[in-house]
């Protein structure tokens, strides 16, 4: 098997034991009482895995596959891309959660504040694995961020 395939195997692998052990994960990185029961309660984590793993890997392929431009290959633009995954995810899912709980009267601003800092480390680090995972395939872009 080659090594593009057997390392996009792998991201998946990962990506899918992240989103089976999503609560364990995400409460070991944040626990607070009352948000995290109600987090479990709703199965709100195995959303947040979801939403996360799959806009990683969106945001890894557009860069790989719609941009994929010669221009736009440095490791800065990488970045730049990592960025708006890291940042764009956290606020989405803090819009999604926040609306949960409000339907229920239960107000977990400050819960939820620390709780997307939790999701935007996690977000990169996803990103990180798809990036790695699909680069391979990139026609101008397989260098990025770092070279083979």
């Amino acid at each position: 098997m080659k090594r593009n395939t057997l390392l996009l195997i792998t991201g998946i692998v990962l990506t899918v034991l992240f989103i089976i052990f999503s609560t364990t994960v995400l409460e070991a990185m944040y626990y607070e009482d009352e948000f995290s029961v109600d987090m479990y309660n709703q199965n709100l984590y195995f959303i947040v895995a979801v939403i996360s793993a799959v806009e990683a890997w969106a945001f890894a392929g557009i860069y790989y596959y719609v941009i994929n431009s010669v221009s736009f290959s440095r490791w800065y633009h990488w970045l730049l891309v990592l960025a708006i995954a890291a940042v764009s995810v956290p606020i989405e899912i803090y819009v999604y959660l926040n609306g949960v709980f409000d339907t229920e009267g239960v107000s977990y601003s400050s819960q939820l504040l620390s709780f997307s800092v939790v999701v935007m480390v996690v977000e990169a680090l996803l990103f990180v694995l798809a990036s790695y995972s699909v680069r391979w395939w990139s026609s101008n872009c397989r260098h990025t961020p770092i070279p083979e």
